[in-house]
């Protein structure tokens, strides 16, 4: 095997990776594109639908909401705990959302 393709064997023997059933970057390409759009609609409604008044804190909730609901979607294709994994990915997702409103202030384009 060596003698033929010294390095798919060093990637079978050493590494456990098989060099046949690799993933496709245009199909990670094209996950991640439909990934980024889908993610981006709910908030995009909350603003377009929301009244004026209440847009941002709407728009909180509605990111909150996808965020929670995508931890909980990742922790079950991972086989770990929802709970753990939708209180990560939402603490983690307001504090980059404070995060962003308070440098917005900071610099006086902050919407609110």
């Amino acid at each position: 095997m060596t003698a033929h393709d010294a390095l798919a064997a060093h990637a079978e023997a050493e590494l456990k990776v098989d060099p046949e059933n690799l993933a496709s970057p245009g199909h990670a390409a094209f996950a991640s594109a439909v990934a980024f759009v889908a993610g981006a609609v709910l908030p995009l409604l909350a603003m377009l639908l929301a009244p004026q008044a209440l847009r941002v804190p709407v728009t909180v909730l509605a990111v909150l909401l996808a965020l929670g609901v995508a931890g909980a979607v990742s922790a079950r294709i991972g086989g770990s705990s929802p709970r753990l994994a939708v209180t990560r990915v939402v603490l983690g997702g307001a504090a980059g959302l404070a995060l962003t409103w308070g440098i917005g202030h900071l610099f006086g384009t902050a919407v609110a």
